[in-house]
């Protein structure tokens, strides 16, 4: 007895939907490449008639309301939480820079209880950050 052999058939992967599955990705690329992920307070910031640019990818930024509210990264936070995370951040990448962006309005002494924590942790980069009119 003689059994048949099927015939293999020659089987295709449909390109007719690619395109659109392409052009889907590209849009959600597009879509993800413009959300900001930084986190900014609301804030008046003081002039300066000169300024110094610094690099923004190695930096921590301290945030400081008018009422004198701190925020770490745009997230708020205590002064104890400040002192903590600056610790760790020193002891992590010592060549990180901190960033403190002061309201122009922001009472003096709420600034200053923020450089007393740095000054005793002896941290030497920080950088206060101004609006340059030039």
């Amino acid at each position: 007895m003689k059994l048949k052999r099927n015939r293999r058939k020659n089987f295709l992967i449909p390109l007719n939907s690619m395109s659109d599955v392409a052009f889907l990705l590209l849009i959600f690329i597009m879509l993800v490449a413009l959300i900001n992920y930084r986190r900014e307070v609301k804030i008046d910031y003081p002039e300066a008639n000169t300024a110094l640019k610094t690099s923004a990818e190695k930096n921590l930024e301290i945030w400081i309301d008018r009422d004198g509210g701190v925020y770490l990264d745009g997230v708020p936070s205590a002064l104890r939480n400040v002192e903590d995370t600056v610790a760790d951040l020193y002891r992590r990448a010592p060549d990180t820079r901190l960033h403190i962006i002061a309201d122009r309005n922001t009472p003096y002494e709420k600034i200053n209880s923020v450089l007393e924590i740095l000054q005793v942790l002896q941290y030497r980069v920080v950088s206060f950050v101004v609006k340059n009119d030039l």
